[in-house]
């Protein structure tokens, strides 16, 4: 009883330190993106359970933080198929655009067209090769078949996979259908974190591969020296009128003290140039980094 009493009396007495701490973050977030020439959205869930949402439950273009949810569904995929990351996947040339980002054409060119899944998913989700992404999504029915296996998994609506590599190479405004909310992207991580891994190898191998991304490290991972970092990150395109239609980065981060938060930012139509916008994602991510710490 006693145990009982002194375990209420102390989250009473940490848990509205904890609530503060939240709020100081979700402000300081606010301040910093009020004026920005940029449509933002940031979603941090700490430990689990603490969240911070600056215009969390708004829909922002995936851009190439779709090949996350995309693994997501392969692997469920083949985990309910009774295959492995071992089993292999045939394509042919034509499911190879030669005028995308893929280092994998880069590297192969045409002569392979059979590959593992586990070599498909480290394609995608390391090096971020769009060939390797259309090929697993065409192997799990394209959009509608994807999006069906989401469903299926819990992935809530919020998450949408509207659109292929092809799809939106022919037409960059296709780009739009595939869209999430920063709440929902955060959310979805820190499943990852603190669910999927432990139940599937398939899953498994997918955190293993987003902790050795390394596009984008001037974005969440810039100021994350010391922390163990999982992410996948988006570029957008041009638009006619000079703004970048998407630069966003999503994961989640583990500190050395054991505290970890899965976190969501996504920047669209932005006015600056790459690096300034890369640079407004590594800045969000600093203010979290320091709140998050200044909670301890």
């Amino acid at each position: 009883m006693k145990r009982i009493l002194f375990t209420l009396l102390y989250l009473a007495l940490i848990l509205p330190a904890f609530a503060d701490g939240d709020k100081a973050i979700e402000k300081a977030l606010q301040d910093y993106v009020m004026g920005k020439d940029a449509r933002i959205g940031v979603a941090v869930i700490i430990n689990g359970k603490d969240t911070v949402s600056v215009n969390g439950k708004r829909d922002f273009p995936m851009m190439s933080v779709v090949k996350f949810p995309l693994a997501l569904t392969v692997a469920n995929w083949i985990d309910t198929n009774g295959m492995t990351l071992n089993d292999f996947i045939t394509f042919n040339g034509n499911a190879l655009n030669e005028n995308t980002y893929s280092p994998m054409l880069k590297k192969y060119g045409k002569s392979r067209n059979i590959m593992t899944v586990r070599e498909l998913f480290e394609w995608s989700l390391i090096e971020s090769d769009n060939n390797a992404a259309d090929i697993l999504l065409n192997h799990v029915g394209g959009p509608s078949g994807a999006t069906s296996i989401m469903r299926k998994m819990g992935i809530p609506d919020d998450i949408v996979i509207g659109a292929s590599e092809e799809d939106m190479h022919r037409d960059p405004y296709l780009s739009y259908l595939n869209r999430s909310t920063p709440l929902a992207m955060a959310q979805l991580f820190d499943r990852l974190y603190t669910e999927m891994r432990n139940v599937s190898q398939s899953y498994s191998e997918i955190s293993t591969m987003l902790e050795q991304c390394y596009t984008g490290l001037d974005r969440l991972a810039a100021p994350l020296l010391s922390a163990k970092i999982g992410h996948k990150t988006g570029t957008g395109f041009p638009t006619p009128e000079g703004r970048i239609s998407a630069i966003n980065d999503c994961g989640y981060v583990y500190l050395p003290d054991g505290t970890r938060y899965s976190i969501a930012v996504f920047v669209a139509d932005s006015g600056y140039d790459m690096t300034e916008t890369s640079a407004i994602i590594a800045e969000i991510s600093n203010i979290v980094w320091e709140g998050v710490v200044k909670q301890k």
